[in-house]
């Protein structure tokens, strides 16, 4: 069994709120053709989640904080006058 402890994050971003969870990451599945990926913060959607940055164990509120807000500020809908 897994020790891995499952982490949230809600931000809220240039007026909308975000929602991150993390994974743990999983071994590759050759007979699948899957590679191993590893633990990782994900955006939260509808159905549907993106792959944000690494997941790092030890890692402080304040660094998790300020990788998750650096990521939205580098994506295009993030961006002023988009939408």
């Amino acid at each position: 069994m897994s020790s891995y402890k499952v982490e949230q994050r809600r931000l809220s971003f240039r007026g909308r709120d975000f929602h991150f969870v993390s994974y743990e990451g999983r071994p590759a599945n050759e007979r699948r053709g899957e590679p191993a990926l590893p633990p990782m913060w994900y955006l939260m959607g509808p159905a549907k989640r993106w792959p944000v940055m690494l997941h790092v164990a030890g890692q402080s509120e304040a660094e998790v904080e300020r990788g998750l807000l650096d990521w939205l500020h580098d994506q295009e809908f993030a961006q002023v006058g988009n939408g």
